[in-house]
């Protein structure tokens, strides 16, 4: 899917820029925030914590700050009024879009994700409208250096793995997201660097977006929404052919 891993690479690295800039430390103390006050302090009674502290290590961000955004998730410390909310829509050509949404203001941030999908050619939705064409995985991402597939695969499958494979620039792990911690744990016993690890959405189905201009708008509007300081994550089923992505210089 040459969109999917186009937009991948284009995520990873923005991700990168933007911890530099604080953006991203913003989004992951958010995500701590949220999963300390429904699940506790604790990161090993805690999975969604711990995914959470994991992301914010794999970014660098300082651990006074993890700290800090477990104190305001348990009320020790001011800052924790945060909802959780998933926005739906339809981009360019029918694709499918859904967004993770952490905000303390949702009269706010309603009106500024709908701009977004209308600026871009789409169209926010309403509950439900999408959802049903994703479904929730774990996904641990190793550098190829790391480990060779076959070594892997035993690693993975004894642990509970579903599927290895060879991404643009790491190997990926994928299976149920309950079993991602034992999968996480296995890798590091056997002495394999895990580079990140997360629970994203996947499409079950895909959209072949053809044409050049289509492409560019759905593009464009995972990079917008994706820019939003209150969206957590965006998942949509497109595929960009080879032909269109070379068309857009981006092949």
């Amino acid at each position: 899917m040459a969109g999917h891993s186009h937009w991948a690479n284009i995520s990873r690295k923005k991700s990168l820029v933007d911890a530099k800039r604080g953006k991203l430390w913003s989004k992951l103390a958010k995500a701590i925030i949220v999963a300390a006050k429904h699940g506790g302090a604790d990161p090993d009674a805690n999975l969604r914590l711990r995914y959470a502290i994991d992301a914010a290590k794999a970014v660098s961000m300082p651990k006074e700050n993890i700290n800090r955004a477990i104190k305001a998730g348990t009320g020790e410390l001011k800052g924790g009024n945060l909802e959780e909310s998933v926005y739906e829509g339809y981009g360019a050509s029918g694709v499918a879009v859904l967004c993770e949404i952490l905000t303390d203001n949702r009269n706010r941030t309603a009106p500024e994700i709908r701009k977004i999908f209308e600026m871009c050619d789409g169209k926010l939705g309403a509950t439900g409208c999408v959802a049903w064409m994703f479904e929730r995985r774990g996904l641990v991402r190793i550098p190829l250096d790391a480990c060779d597939e076959e070594r892997l695969l035993e690693i993975g499958l004894e642990a509970g793995a579903e599927d290895v494979s060879r991404g643009p620039e790491q190997w990926e792990v994928r299976c149920e997201p309950a079993v991602m911690s034992g999968v996480i744990d296995a890798l590091a016993s056997a002495g394999v660097t895990v580079e990140a690890s997360e629970i994203v959405r996947e499409p079950t189905t895909t959209v072949d977006v053809e044409s050049p201009d289509e492409a560019r708008k759905v593009l464009d509007l995972m990079e917008r929404l994706d820019d939003h300081d209150d969206v957590q994550s965006v998942a949509a089923n497109f595929n960009i052919p080879d032909e269109a992505m070379a068309a857009l210089g981006e092949g």
